[in-house]
C-alpha cells in the first residue's frame, strides 16, 4: 500500500474504525502539528502503536497550527506532514483536523485508546473523559528528550548565521 492511500477523510476514518471494532480490534488515537518529523515523533508512534491494532493519527491543518503555534509554523504543509506520517510503518490511518483541540475528532472516531505525550497532564488531555466514559485508555507516552521540531528550528537558524549547531551539546 502506498502511503497516501493511508490518508482519509474524517468519515472515512470513522468506517475503518467501525469495521475494526466488529472485528474485535483496538483502536488507538493520537493527534498532533507533527511538523518536521523527527525521531522523537517516530519513537511516539510506535509505543502508541503498540496499546492496540489499528492507529488513527489526526493532523492538524496548517492553519490550526498557524493558530496554536504562530504565523511561521507549519514549516511543511499538512499534505506533506500527512504523507510522511503515512509512510510509517506503526501508522495506519492518517487524517486531518481543522479544529484547534481533537475533541470532535476523538467523539467521530470513538477509539479504544487514547495516546499523548507524557508532557501532557492527564487533566489537560482533551477527549480523555470520552474516552473513559465509553470503557477506553488514556495513555500518556514518554518522550524522547531533547528532540523536538523547535530545536531543529533553532538548528537551522544557527547553521544560517554561521553557528555550529551542536556546539552547546558538546557534539561534533
Amino acid at each position: 500500500m502506498k502511503a497516501r492511500e493511508k490518508i482519509k477523510t474524517i468519515p472515512e476514518a470513522h468506517d475503518m474504525v467501525q469495521i475494526a471494532h466488529q472485528e474485535g480490534r483496538r483502536v488507538v488515537f493520537t493527534n498532533g502539528c507533527f511538523d518536521l518529523l523527527h525521531r522523537g515523533h517516530v519513537r511516539y508512534l510506535e509505543e502508541a502503536r503498540e496499546w492496540g491494532d489499528l492507529l488513527v493519527v489526526a493532523v492538524n491543518s496548517d492553519r490550526s497550527v498557524r493558530r496554536i503555534k504562530g504565523p511561521s509554523r507549519p514549516v511543511v504543509s499538512q499534505e506533506e506532514r500527512s504523507e510522511v506520517l503515512a509512510a510509517l510503518h506503526c501508522v495506519d490511518v492518517v487524517i486531518v483536523f481543522e479544529e484547534t483541540d481533537p475533541l470532535a475528532v476523538i467523539e467521530q472516531i470513538q477509539p479504544d485508546v487514547l495516546a499523548k505525550g507524557a508532557d501532557w497532564p492527564r487533566d489537560q488531555i482533551i477527549g480523555a473523559d470520552f474516552v473513559e466514559s465509553r470503557g477506553g485508555q488514556v495513555v500518556r507516552i514518554p518522550l524522547l528528550q531533547g528532540v523536538s521540531t523547535t530545536a531543529i528550528i533553532e538548528r537551522v537558524r544557527a547553521i544560517s548565521v554561521g553557528l555550529d549547531p551542536f556546539a552547546e551539546q558538546g557534539k561534533e
